[in-house]
């Protein structure tokens, strides 16, 4: 029980971290669900969003200030557009 504790502990948040819809979550959610996104950057995303509507692809969000194309990779597969209820895969996946 002493070691499952350990490893809990040793664990990176974002590995525990569930997928994160970016068009509904707060920048506190965004902040804590992503890796290499501070509150900053998730506040950018949430005003961005705010300004232009919903994003719709992972390539959408490099237009908001700080966000490129390793930030996107490394994220992809915990970055929901829709409910995850849906099912829909993300579209336009990072290129390579």
């Amino acid at each position: 029980m002493k070691n499952f504790l350990v490893v809990l502990i040793l664990l990176p948040l974002n590995v525990v971290a569930a997928p994160v819809n970016v068009n509904q979550a707060d920048a506190e959610t965004i902040s804590n669900a992503l890796t290499g996104i501070g509150p900053k950057k998730a506040q950018a995303i949430v005003q961005y969003r705010t300004e232009h509507g919903n994003f719709t692809t992972l390539k959408e969000l490099e237009n908001v200030s700080g966000i490129g194309e390793k930030t996107l990779k490394a994220n992809e597969k915990d970055i929901l557009f829709t409910d995850a209820s849906t099912d829909q895969p993300n579209s336009a996946p990072v290129s390579k």
